[in-house]
């Protein structure tokens, strides 16, 4: 894709630019992102709003649906694209299979299976009614977690320790590594045995990775650790090294790019399980959410179809519909599988947390209306749907959870 930008620099009425790039439009992004922490910043606790809210909502203000500050383009969908990455790889990151592992993830992996067995039925009656094209599209958008998006809330939150984050994280890293699955072996393949191949192939050199890692991190993290507080920073460069190495693999092989971001983040994990690493998740965190991942949440709202969706009266109509939907399918599975271990008033914070979306979504919707089987207006509604579960959910879920404390979940036990 860099190829396609043109030459580095090139004379532009009397100054020197990149040639085929709107600055204008990288600078407007950034500045947003920046923006969007201010903001956050100032009202603090007072109204307790998600950063990546402000983000999206700022996105859609300066696109080009409404402002025209920002017009989405082959650069900066390349650098959201990176923002993307490190977005799963903190997603793959924060699951720690020793934490999550025995029911949590049990419970985790029946309520995705009835979450996209209700879902494919939801699409199949819409499909029916002519309301969609597709019922495994649409119900594969459905059947997924935003986990990857909720992660910085609630650790802001100081939830991500608890026992009620144990089930969620459980919960959400099924709900993404699942449509994560589908994307990549049905949904964006004519040739499923073929993609399995190349996913064994990937496999394979994820776990090699994995390996490599986990042994040069065992005899040279006292020479790792010892980089975080000069320029080397040799630790940080590894860790994004893997990540777009991983995402790059994942890219050529025709997989998503998702699924590297994702795999490296678990591998980081494995690699330095049971070190003191706050200093070293001080440091990604400031290279993912200091940059990259905002860019990504401000360039989902420049990109996103406004008029798609408030232009016409389906559009309008699809948007309460399938917001609605996301709670049936992700909510009701957390309802029932939940009883015998969260309260009433927690099983509501579940379902209302598990039921936030928006990557995948645009990922699946994406890949829909390239190859004909969505409509425009139907993407439109599921990512403006996606959206309003991103603004409302979580400030929802987090309300559900004022004033209750309690414990981590020890491994393995409910």
């Amino acid at each position: 894709m860099l190829a396609t930008i043109g030459p580095l620099a090139a004379e532009t009425g009397g100054g020197i630019g990149i040639s085929g790039v709107d600055e204008g439009s990288f600078l407007t992004i950034v500045a947003v992102a920046a923006l969007a922490a201010l903001t956050v910043s100032l009202l603090g606790k007072r109204v307790a709003v998600p950063v990546v809210v402000v983000e999206i909502v700022l996105g859609i203000i300066v696109g080009p649906e409404l402002l025209g500050l920002a017009e989405p383009d082959e650069f900066t969908q390349f650098f959201a694209n990176l923002g993307l990455g490190m977005l799963f790889f903190f997603a793959g990151y924060e699951i720690d299979f020793q934490r999550i592992r025995g029911k949590p993830l049990r419970l985790g992996g029946i309520g995705w299976l009835l979450s996209l067995a209700i879902a494919f039925g939801l699409g199949g009656l819409l499909a029916a009614a002519g309301v969609v094209l597709s019922l495994r599209f649409t119900g594969a958008a459905m059947a997924t977690t935003a986990i990857g998006t909720l992660i910085p809330i609630l650790s802001d939150a100081g939830e991500l320790r608890t026992r009620f984050g144990t089930y969620l994280l459980a919960a959400g890293a099924v709900g993404e590594f699942g449509p994560i699955m589908l994307i990549t072996l049905w949904l964006s393949t004519t040739h499923p045995l073929h993609t399995a191949l190349i996913l064994l192939a990937f496999i394979a050199v994820a776990v090699v990775s994995g390996v490599m890692a986990v042994r040069s991190v065992s005899v040279g993290w006292g020479h790792f650790e010892g980089t975080l507080e000069t320029s080397a920073q040799l630790a940080i460069r590894v860790a994004v090294v893997l990540v777009f190495a991983l995402v790059a693999l994942a890219a050529e092989l025709g997989l998503d790019l998702l699924l590297g971001g994702f795999v490296a983040g678990i591998i980081t994990r494995l690699a330095v399980h049971g070190r003191e690493v706050a200093r070293f998740e001080s440091k990604l965190l400031a290279v993912g959410y200091g940059f990259f991942i905002p860019f990504f949440f401000v360039f989902s709202g420049v990109n996103f179809d406004l008029d798609a969706v408030v232009g016409s009266v389906s559009g309008l109509l699809k948007l309460p519909l399938f917001v609605a939907m996301f709670l049936i399918v992700r909510g009701l599975p957390a309802l029932l599988l939940y009883r015998g271990v969260l309260d009433a008033r927690d099983r509501m914070a579940l379902a209302v947390l598990s039921s936030t979306q928006l990557p995948l979504v645009v990922a699946i919707t994406t890949v829909a209306v390239e190859q004909g089987h969505m409509r425009g207006s139907t993407g439109a509604a599921l990512v403006g749907a996606a959206i309003i579960s991103t603004l409302t959910f979580p400030l929802l879920g987090l309300r559900l959870r004022t004033g209750r404390v309690d414990v981590g979940l020890a491994p393995g036990r409910g």
